[in-house]
């Protein structure tokens, strides 16, 4: 059955080669044909022409003696003599004026006389009667200078008309032949080569796809062998990826990855913010790591490839400890990759950075009810800072192809910027925040420039599934280009862009290291030590960036609304807040510092005693060690962000509590709230319903906070930041090969075509 399913296969793609053929040869005969026809019918009346010139040539001299002397009978004779000739049919004479003189008796009086005598001698032409078609001559009969008359002779076209049809049967016959003989040659052809490729491709496909090749296989796709291989092993691989998605992904897994993926390829991260600061300190520098999500995800993940990363140098101490090409080897107790500094006006950075960046596209996208500022002014800085970064890139890239990982909102307008000097270059962008709806973006002055610009990149990568889809419908909206919806993908300027979800995790932490470190008992008392907070005291803990898109105060108001609601827990619960200062040279950042303080100050005045303060601020930056330590120490972390992309602090949280101990708060505005389900999801502008959620967590037995924590670290650990990172450069790869076996078929391609010229 299978034998003759595919017989019928092969006719039926060898009827696919036939048919059109037939078709061609078809049309070909019909055009051919008639011109055949055409021609041939030229042919003889040319020869005819040149016959009845010759007989009139022969019969001038007796008509010049006979037609004078009006001897009717021999010019009787002489005529009927002539057109015993088969194809003669008819002769006549004319005198001058057109009258008829002599004639045979097959001269149809129809034919008559040529009208003047200027026109004799050119009127040759065919005539059709109802007997048939005649070839009609004229010669001019001409006696010492003077015109005797004209001479008509009739040839009978008949036998032309027989030759005709002869000649199209002929003709017909042989493109019929001729598309038997081709239909068949190329028939047979295609069997054999359709043979010869089914067969070495099923001997690729059904053996090791390491093995040398088959030698009695198609020389067609032996070029293509090695590329053919390369797509089966991509496949494997991203079979066994979705097959081992609970394997833990680690440096050295994603170290591996690259080795086998991306071997020999180079790797440029670019971002805005430096992943450590150096700072004059009293006595020496001091190196700081910035309160930044964007640094949590992507600074380990540069560790394990060993890459360089490009950044803005903002530190007081950046440019001296910077060798002469502004590189910094990083981390500075155990350097495993470079940083590369570029350095920045202060009039660039209030406009890049503090300007369009930070006033225009953050409250633009985080859709917080703080109205974004557009300036022309901050533009031409944001594009000029956008083509310094660009150029600090290809200046650091070695090959004309690296992969180079674009980072957040600062630099929308690079991936285009680095496309146009580099086009063979992976460049993925993965943008931190979240994408507003197409009527929102619309707001912004230059929407078509960032758009154009978030499309120089390979990959482009979201949060969640709904930013990728505001994305893509902006995109529709603003843009003309060709979307491709299931695939994800849109085509514009000639570049292909793949738009995915990429959930951005943090590093699970080192079990050696978690092994060193207090006891979670340990660390809780300590803390509350240094708080001045009894041993069994509630503490709840907010660490964010001083932002107004983190909830900061609608999480106070919720505080307060549970002191009022449940007024046990006053005495018994604190908040401990710790907010990084952020963009405190902005407006919008020192009046929002204001309204925390001064919210801080009422909450404390109205529920405070004089051992007692219900919400402890404390503005100041936190080293990472500090930060895990308040992690371990708090019965219940909230994150109340009111718009947020991903919010690693949810993640660092659950990481932390090895215990499996503890609740988070979690607003269902973050990204972490589409994986963290067994947090307790709060609305945060619904402050009774977050001060309930509060309360829950405050006194939820040790049995549920177990098996929530647990169900959230098991997740956290399997889809850490080397997987996110391990996902995109997967991708990257693929696409990387795909363009070149694209290019290595289109130039087989042109190189056969190129030898059968």
């Amino acid at each position: 059955m299978a034998i003759s399913f595919s017989r019928l296969n092969l006719s039926r793609l060898s009827l696919r080669f036939a048919l059109p053929l037939a078709l061609i040869l078809a049309l070909s005969a019909y055009v051919v044909v008639p011109l055949v026809d055409h021609l041939t019918v030229r042919w003889f009346v040319h020869d005819l022409d040149a016959r009845s010139s010759l007989l009139a040539n022969t019969l001038e001299t007796q008509l010049q003696e006979y037609v004078p002397t009006n001897e009717r009978r021999k010019i009787s004779r002489l005529f009927d003599k002539a057109v015993k000739d088969e194809r003669l049919y008819a002769l006549a004479f004319c005198d001058a004026n057109g009258k008829l003189l002599y004639k045979t008796t097959t001269y149809a009086d129809a034919l008559g006389c040529p009208k003047s005598p200027e026109k004799a001698g050119a009127l040759n032409s065919l005539v059709r009667l109802p007997q048939g078609s005649l070839h009609f001559a004229v010669s001019p009969i001409d006696l010492e200078g003077e015109r005797l008359g004209n001479l008509i002779l009739v040839h009978d076209m008949s036998f032309i008309e027989r030759r005709s049809v002869d000649t199209k049967r002929y003709v017909m016959a042989l493109f019929v032949v001729l598309a038997i003989i081709i239909s068949l040659v190329t028939v047979f052809i295609a069997h054999m080569s359709w043979r010869g490729w089914i067969k070495s491709v099923r001997t690729i496909l059904s053996g090791d796809i390491f093995s040398p090749i088959n030698p009695d296989a198609a020389p067609e796709i032996k070029p293509l062998v090695s590329d053919l291989r390369a797509l089966l092993h991509e496949m494997n691989l991203e079979r066994r990826e979705r097959d081992n998605t609970s394997q833990l992904w680690t440096p050295e897994k994603l170290r591996g990855l690259l080795h086998d993926e991306l071997a020999g390829d180079e790797i440029l991260v670019v971002s805005n913010r430096e992943p450590y600061i150096h700072n004059k300190g009293k006595n020496a520098i001091e190196v700081q790591r910035p309160a930044s999500g964007l640094v949590t995800a992507v600074e380990p993940v540069m560790r394990a490839c060993s890459g360089t990363w490009v950044a803005h140098g903002a530190g007081s101490a950046d440019r001296e400890t910077v060798d002469s090409k502004d590189h910094v080897q990083v981390p500075p107790s155990n350097p495993s990759y470079t940083l590369r500094r570029v350095w920045l006006t202060e009039a660039e950075e209030n406009g890049y950075y503090y300007g369009f960046a930070n006033e225009g596209l953050w409250p633009l996208c985080h859709i917080a009810h703080v109205r974004p500022v557009f300036r022309s002014s901050d533009w031409e800085q944001y594009v000029a800072v956008n083509q310094r970064f660009a150029d600090a890139v290809v200046k650091e890239a070695h090959t004309d192809d690296p992969v180079v990982l674009v980072q957040d909102y600062h630099l929308a307008l690079l991936p285009r910027m680095i496309y146009e000097q580099l086009p063979k270059a992976t460049i993925i962008t993965f943008w931190h925040i979240p994408w507003p709806n197409p009527e929102s973006f619309g707001i912004c002055p230059w929407r078509e420039e960032i758009l154009e610009g978030l499309l120089g990149s390979t990959i482009l990568g979201f949060h969640t599934p709904f930013h990728c889809k505001n994305f893509i419908e902006t995109v529709d909206r603003y843009l003309e280009t060709r979307i491709e919806h299931e695939a994800s993908t849109i085509s514009y300027g000639g570049k292909l862009t793949q738009v995915e979800d990429y959930p951005i995790s943090i590093a699970w932490p080192d079990p050696e290291l978690v092994a060193s470190q207090p006891s979670v008992a340990e660390t809780r008392k300590a803390i509350r030590q240094e708080l001045g907070l009894p041993d069994d005291h509630l503490l709840g803990l907010g660490l964010d960036r001083l932002d107004y898109t983190k909830g900061i105060i609608e999480r106070f108001q919720a505080v307060e609304r549970l002191l009022e609601t449940h007024p046990s827990m006053i005495g018994r619960f604190t908040l401990l807040q710790i907010a990084a200062p952020s963009r405190s040279s902005l407006a919008e950042y020192q009046n929002f510092d204001a309204q925390v303080r001064a919210m801080v100050q009422r909450i404390n005045d109205r529920f405070s005693s004089s051992s007692y303060v219900p919400i402890i601020l404390k503005v100041e930056h936190h080293s990472t060690e500090e930060v895990n330590r308040h992690y371990r120490a708090a019965d219940v972390c909230l994150v109340t962000s009111l718009h947020d992309g991903m919010n690693l602090v949810a993640k660092e949280f659950v990481a932390e509590r090895d215990d499996e101990r503890g609740v988070l708060l979690l607003s269902q505005f973050t990204g972490a709230a589409r994986e963290l389900h067994e947090a307790l999801i709060v609305n945060p502008y619904h402050i009774d319903q977050t001060a309930a959620e509060l309360y829950r967590a405050l006194t939820m037995p040790a049995v549920e906070q177990r098996e929530r924590m647990r169900s959230m670290r098991s997740l956290v650990k399997d889809f850490n930041v080397y997987r996110w990172a391990g996902r995109m450069l997967v991708d990257a790869a693929r696409m990387r090969r795909r363009e070149r076996i694209i290019a290595k078929i289109q130039s087989h391609s042109k190189k056969h075509f190129a030898r059968r010229d």
